[in-house]
């Protein structure tokens, strides 16, 4: 499907006295994997619930997969809540095939095996769901988001609770989903992970949209310039270096944040003076860092 699975113009959302999306326009193309970005509370799940058409907005349009009309029961879509919600005294194989049908598909059990497969979780099926931990509970429910084989797949804080090595497979779940041509639209406060998997990212912040764009263009367009470094031997970095703005210690490196990227060479010519260099090394800033330095600038928004 070409062109935008999900297009908001001017929509906000006001819960009780609590305004917590603010007007906002947002286009998340289709077959990619875009992030929500933000802390906890920033407005990214009262997003996701308008795309989703669980809430209404108070203002503006949202259009889903061509329509601007539909209802939270769109077999099209796959959701993964924040709040887990499978039914804890059935076997994992009756939920699954139960959520898939309700999706409208009826002969669900070969996909529900490649996926439980994929997972490492094919000798789950007997078990009931109150019997699982919570990551294998996670994975359950991400093959029922997924055992229907929705165009548009919503997944609400997806890693949370899931150990490392869970964490990769799923991972890999997710882009393999992504090269099926799934459009797939996940919020994290986890900067590392959407930094791994998106190809477009928003940050929202007090309810904001703060940045927007495919990953690419936010890392090169934003952040200052940095140099990574480390002389041998483990000598100490000189304290006052030209056209540095600030150094941050991080183990046996220093990060310094360059006034102008051009600094770099008068900054590798002061530190061949200063001993012999290990490591030089230009880095971009991370989203952690992006996000940090814009969410710093952004005052509190009038009320609507």
């Amino acid at each position: 499907m070409a062109g935008f699975a999900v297009e908001l113009a001017g929509v906000s959302k006001k819960l009780g006295n609590h305004q917590a999306v603010y007007p906002i326009d947002l286009q998340i193309p289709s077959g990619k994997i875009f992030g929500f970005i933000g802390p906890n509370g920033s407005g990214k799940t009262t997003t996701m619930r308008m795309i989703l058409r669980i809430y209404k907005p108070d203002t503006g349009v949202v259009q889903v997969l061509g329509g601007t009309d539909g209802n939270c029961a769109d077999d099209r879509v796959g959701y993964l809540p924040e709040e887990r919600g499978l039914y804890r005294r059935m076997t994992v194989r009756r939920v699954l095939r139960y959520f898939a049908r309700i999706k409208g598909c009826r002969n669900p059990d070969a996909n529900i095996d490649r996926w439980m497969t994929k997972l490492n979780a094919n000798d789950w099926y007997k078990k009931r769901i109150d019997q699982l931990s919570k990551g294998m509970a996670q994975k359950v429910q991400f093959v029922a988001a997924v055992a229907s084989n929705p165009q548009l797949l919503i997944l609400d804080e997806p890693f949370s609770g899931l150990d490392p090595v869970n964490m990769e497979v799923l991972r890999d779940a997710v882009l393999e989903l992504r090269d099926l041509g799934t459009t797939v639209i996940f919020s994290t406060h986890d900067m590392a992970m959407a930094e791994r998997m998106c190809d477009n990212v928003c940050m929202i912040f007090q309810g904001k949209k703060v940045l927007d764009g495919t990953l690419d263009q936010i890392l090169d367009n934003y952040g200052e310039p940095r140099l990574r470094v480390a002389l041998a031997n483990r000598q100490p970095v000189p304290e006052f270096l030209p056209g540095v703005q600030q150094r941050v210690e991080h183990g046996r490196f220093v990060e310094l944040v360059l006034a102008d990227s051009s600094k770099r060479q008068e900054v590798l010519r002061a530190l061949l003076q200063a001993g012999e260099i290990e490591h030089f090394e230009m880095v971009k800033p991370t989203l952690h860092d992006i996000f940090v330095q814009i969410a710093s600038c952004v005052k509190e928004p009038a009320a609507l």
